[in-house]
């Protein structure tokens, strides 16, 4: 595919060439005032230029004005970027740039109305300020993510809040503000969607006046209706662009990713206004090049064409419409669509990773596994997530296997995460929907009666403290799993190791003794146990050469890797019943 990342700089001319039409001349040109954010920038923040007209263009300015513009380091290579109208009558444009690298930098503008344009051009100031920049795939390991900024691996440690919109700002802020410190890296929310009081996704509902079910991304006749909002499509409804806006710049201070879901449940009445005679028309690509325009400058989000896109959409669409927004991305954000337990995408150049949603033990680690082997048989390696295995305590009738409670507790959660990461992917995960806040993966709204993502931090602080971009799952690595004493036998261990066998993670689901093939592995490596449930070490030694005895029947994690210290103690030689290490060691 075509990158169309940077472009050949633009000259005013080529700009009102591009943007010509053969409309008549205006009766009264408009007056254009253009307003621009302070210089310097920092690299990935973005500089913003307000285009203010007067009057109002007479016709649709959503359909009938193009902002187009041009912008990079000074005589280098320009970047092509496209405004957007934030403004129902057409009074108010914007345009944003987001640069990459330090040093002056120019830009021009050209804004077209009819037959009549007119230009702008200025210069701002780019500083480093070692911000994390944009999420990418790991060039060198490319089953990992990494930030362009700062070259920092990426720990993806997701959750869902559909209705994460539906809040007021203030419950936005500090919905995000508990996911940072329950160490969640990326969210999931919707953009569009309606839903009558989160029926048939859980009961009960707690009302309340700073929340809405209802996401209206056009304008609407009826805006309170949920199956019947006759939207306008031509019409994009700006304070709820704004306020998803609010959502990217909170999560942005926090360095958390947000994933835009361009529908969710698109095949309820009401959330879908194209239907299949209009899917990947002129009208639903408006809706994408508009959420491109208002959305690519931060660098913090990730594009989800659809959830569950096959119960309205077909695999043509997706990748139609997946090409069409690399095309007007000029920043590739990675692009993915969430799907069902297969992806049918691994080698389609705009989808960058793959999603799944394959429930419960479906979904765990023999799955992941499966998968990561089906995406190395195309030639082509790309980060795997299952975007969804079942939200905590949430059991619909019919869905799911009609399973009951507690099969979905926020303890096999946790337990299937572990797997999930032992096999190579990453997980997102969703809190219970029946609080007393009524939220959970319904909108993001928590309460201390949630320990869901209390228990999943201890999973971000285990890898983040290690190299875990360079795990890759080895299950040749276990020779054999044996109960402890007086247990049944456990199920088999998942183990990642590195390339090198310097770094190797075993996590055994119910304890039990477990033996590894030496060769595999380094020499003179530490192990330690860690506790999945609160990231607790404590020293592990070996029952025999490469044999170890988890110190209870729960979940415990084996981390062997070289130590940290100059210290020159034969660790493959201390067993149990030897007296403990000193302190601090």
């Amino acid at each position: 595919m075509k990158n169309h990342c940077s472009t050949t700089a633009l000259s005013v001319a080529r700009l009102l060439t591009a943007l010509a039409l053969t409309t008549p001349v205006l009766a009264v040109d408009p007056v254009v005032r253009f307003t621009a954010t302070s210089s310097p920038v920092a690299c990935y923040d973005f500089l913003e230029v307000t285009l203010e007209v007067s009057p109002p263009p007479s016709g649709n300015p959503f359909t009938e004005v193009g902002i187009l513009g041009t912008f990079g380091p000074t005589g280098q290579a320009g970047t092509r970027v496209e405004g957007f109208c934030d403004s129902p009558d057409g009074t108010l444009f914007r345009i944003r740039f987001l640069p990459r690298q330090p040093g002056p930098h120019a830009y021009t503008i050209a804004y077209r109305e009819g037959s009549v344009t007119r230009t702008h051009t200025g210069t701002f100031d780019v500083v480093n300020q070692n911000r994390k920049g944009l999420l990418r795939v790991d060039p060198e390991f490319p089953s990992h993510f990494q930030w362009e900024g700062t070259r920092e691996r990426f720990f993806w440690n997701g959750t869902t809040a559909y209705w994460l919109a539906g809040w007021d700002p203030a419950t936005i802020t500090e919905i995000l503000e508990r996911f940072d410190r329950h160490r969640i890296t990326r969210v999931r929310a919707a953009l569009n969607g309606r839903v009558k009081d989160g029926q048939a996704w859980f009961e009960p509902v707690v009302p309340t006046e700073n929340f809405s079910f209802l996401l209206n991304p056009w304008v609407a006749r009826n805006p309170d209706s949920v199956e019947d909002p006759q939207f306008d499509v031509s019409r994009f409804n700006v304070e709820h662009w704004r306020k998803f806006e609010h959502i990217l710049r909170e999560a942005r201070r926090l360095n958390i990713v947000v994933s835009v879901i361009f529908y969710v449940d698109g095949a309820r009445p009401g959330v879908d206004p194209f239907g299949k005679a209009g899917m990947g028309g002129e009208a639903e690509q408006r809706y994408y090049r508009y959420a491109v325009a208002r959305f690519e400058p931060f660098a913090n989000v990730m594009w989800d064409l659809a959830n569950e896109y096959r119960h309205f959409r077909d695999d043509p669409w997706a990748e139609k419409m997946g090409a069409l927004v690399k095309q007007w991305d000029p920043w590739q954000h990675l692009t993915s669509v969430h799907g069902h337990a297969d992806f049918r995408f691994g080698v389609s150049p705009w989808a960058d990773l793959a999603l799944f949603q394959s429930w419960d033990e479906h979904g765990g680690g023999a799955f992941m596994l499966e998968k990561r082997a089906e995406q190395l048989k195309t030639g082509r390696i790309i980060p795997l997530v299952n975007e969804e295995y079942g939200y905590e305590d949430h059991y619909p009738k019919g869905w799911g296997e009609n399973r009951v409670a507690p099969a979905r507790s926020a303890e096999t959660r946790r337990r299937l995460a572990w797997e999930i990461y032992l096999s190579g992917g990453y997980q997102t995960t969703g809190e219970r929907a029946n609080s007393p806040t009524g939220g959970g993966w319904i909108n993001g709204r928590g309460d201390d009666s949630m320990r869901l993502l209390a228990a999943y931090a201890p999973i971000h602080e285990f890898f983040t403290g290690i190299a875990f971009w360079k795990l890759s799952p080895d299950p040749q690595l276990v020779l054999s799993t044996l109960p402890s004493s007086g247990q049944v036998k456990p199920p088999p261990a998942l183990a990642a190791r590195s390339a090198e066998g310097d770094l190797a993670v075993i996590y055994l689901p119910q304890g039990g003794i477990v033996s590894l093939k030496p060769e595999l592995l380094a020499d003179g490596l530490r192990p330690l146990w860690i506790s999945p449930r609160d990231a607790g070490v404590r020293v592990a030694r070996a029952v025999r050469a490469r044999t170890y005895r988890a110190p209870t029947s729960e979940d415990w994690v084996l981390l062997l890797s070289t130590p940290c210290n100059c210290s020159f103690r034969d660790h493959d030689n201390e067993f149990e019943g030897q007296t403990a290490p000193r302190r601090g060691y």
